[in-house]
């Protein structure tokens, strides 16, 4: 049996959640089969603050020597589940950390590559969650907080290595939205979960990602 390691953050800038630890934490210790595959599901807290979120995502890794990875964020204004495909070597950070640092034209490692892709098979993953009736798409930027910290972090570890990984940014949580009362986008996590699910056994089963362009997924 696989195992898959999912993560999420801890609440930041003031909010009481984070959808994001709320969805993964949903679905720990789930055992998901496709086909002839089967994986568990392991979760994991990171904390959102440049100096920790790494070492805390190195100590998932050595713990639960996963075979994919998937890591998880909060991106308010968007409306519909995104998987990333690429992370940059930068940490440019509108607001603090949750220690109150707000790095400014930084490298997350200063030897490391301009950039990491995604090494999972994300259109796939799109189609199977637009499938189940969940708004999914391709997401060109992963931004310059901790989000795209851990997802550059995770792809230069996992780089050379058969274990596969990447990052899915997720919208609000509704309560958020009523609490913010901003009128930003919210998705359930009932939504969410279902859409996780699809996306993940798409992982499990795809080793080979969908060649159409992002228009032609359905």
């Amino acid at each position: 049996m696989k195992t898959m390691l999912l993560t999420g953050f801890e609440p930041f800038d003031g909010e009481p959640v984070n959808p994001s630890w709320e969805l993964v934490k949903a679905l720990d210790g789930t055992l998901v089969t496709q086909g002839d595959h089967q994986a568990r599901l392991v979760a994991v807290q990171l904390p959102c603050v440049f100096s920790r979120s790494l070492a805390a995502l190195d100590a998932a890794l050595q713990q639960h020597q996963p075979d994919i990875v998937l890591a998880v964020g909060q991106a308010g204004g968007r409306s519909d589940l995104t998987l990333e495909r690429v992370a940059i070597n930068l940490m440019d950070a509108r607001i603090p950390d949750n220690d109150g640092a707000q790095p400014v034209d930084v490298p997350v490692l200063p030897a490391g590559p301009a950039a990491y892709f995604s090494t999972l098979p994300i259109k796939a993953m799109v189609a199977a969650m637009r499938a189940a009736g969940v708004p999914a798409s391709v997401s060109q930027t992963a931004g310059s907080f901790v989000c795209n910290q851990v997802f550059y972090g995770l792809q230069h570890r996992l780089a050379g290595s058969e274990v596969r990984g990447g990052f899915l940014h997720i919208p609000y949580l509704p309560e958020q939205v009523a609490r913010l009362a901003n009128g930003a986008p919210s998705c359930s996590l009932e939504t969410m979960t279902h859409g996780l699910l699809a996306a993940l056994l798409a992982a499990l089963a795809t080793q080979t990602d969908l060649a159409v362009t992002e228009g032609a997924l359905h």
